[in-house]
């Protein structure tokens, strides 16, 4: 069984309630039916029922009739995330007529969803940009205690399994933080090889990416990588894992053996943390692209909920991906 249909049989196990709050959005919608086809999560649509009814007419999706719907403008318990919202930003002076308003867009109520109970997750992103999606995750669920930086990891799916985990890797920063500093990267590997062992099942070896290795190079950038590469090893003592490294080294083992010979990673990293999210996203479209991967994501770490953006160029197929990993990331919760 592949990691993804291990992933999905994981999801279906424990049904989690997951919000879509791009209810009527087309490839939403076709996801969301393959889901409940699939058991994968229960799944809440967000939208004009109208016209998420005629959208199911006009797709012929045969299963939306066991998905909750909700408009987002007309619903029973709106006043009581009205009241919510105003609690939760009255330091920011939010008024009941500001919150009024904000309960009505979908991507704000998906979150109060979750912070009141109601929902265990969301996923969005298909028709709105990252900044929308989080902005009221941020606001309102906000990130889990003692953690000061949000990331995005991709799960690398490749076709030669020489490479990391039987062919998976896992790459982050890739979508969310441009330029980490040495503290935020050492959360970001941490919280990476904690995304690894709760929802791939394997032991990550997280090798700290830079132009330089052991000491190859003198620059800033490099430095902040051997501080990010300590602090990650004093907040987490049980990660595996070494730096700075070149690509190479940490991937090739014979490379890795003559550029670093004293590294327990060198050569065989399963998990590549990049020094900044420039760096993270070309490496990963640049392997998704040459290299055929198949990359799974971003899934968002550091959040107190599981709520993850979608790229508005998803397939249909992305979505349910990632529906079935914020399932399991609740699981965890």
């Amino acid at each position: 069984m592949d990691i993804l249909n291990q992933i999905k049989a994981r999801a279906a196990e424990n049904k989690k309630r997951i919000v879509l709050p791009e209810g009527t959005e087309e490839r939403t919608l076709r996801a969301a039916d393959v889901i409940i086809e699939e058991n994968l999560a229960d799944i809440i649509l967000l939208g004009n029922p109208e016209e998420i009814e005629q959208e199911c007419r006009r797709l012929v999706l045969k299963n939306l009739s066991k998905a909750r719907i909700i408009d987002p403008v007309s619903h029973p318990k709106k006043d009581e995330y009205i009241d919510l919202l105003v609690e939760l930003r009255k330091k920011k002076g939010m008024t009941r007529e500001e919150a009024s308003k904000l309960v009505e867009n979908p991507l704000y109520l998906a979150v109060l969803m979750i912070k009141n109970g109601d929902a265990d997750g969301e996923v969005a992103g298909a028709d709105n940009a990252t900044g929308d999606v989080l902005r009221p995750a941020f606001q309102i669920v906000k990130t889990k205690p003692g953690i000061s930086v949000v990331s995005g990891a991709f799960i690398m799916i490749l076709k030669d399994n020489e490479f990391g985990e039987d062919g998976i890797m896992v790459f982050a920063d890739g979508a969310v933080h441009p330029d980490p500093t040495a503290e935020e990267l050492a959360e970001i590997a941490v919280a990476t090889g904690q995304t690894t062992r709760d929802l791939l099942g394997f032991e990550p070896r997280v090798a700290m990416l830079s132009f330089s290795t052991k000491g190859s190079a003198k620059h800033d950038m490099v430095d902040k990588v051997v501080k990010a590469t300590e602090l990650a090893k004093q907040k987490d003592p049980t990660l595996h894992i070494d730096g700075e490294l070149q690509v190479d080294a940490a991937l090739i083992p014979e490379i890795g053996r003559k550029k670093a010979p004293d590294s327990n990673i060198a050569g065989k990293a399963n998990v590549f943390i990049f020094p900044s999210l420039e760096t993270g996203n070309i490496a990963y479209k640049l392997v998704q692209r040459l290299a055929h991967a198949e990359a799974v994501g971003p899934v968002l770490q550091g959040m107190a909920a599981p709520i993850n953006d979608l790229s508005r160029g998803c397939s249909v197929s992305d979505i349910v991906n990632l529906v079935a990993i914020t399932a399991t990331q609740a699981m965890g919760k």
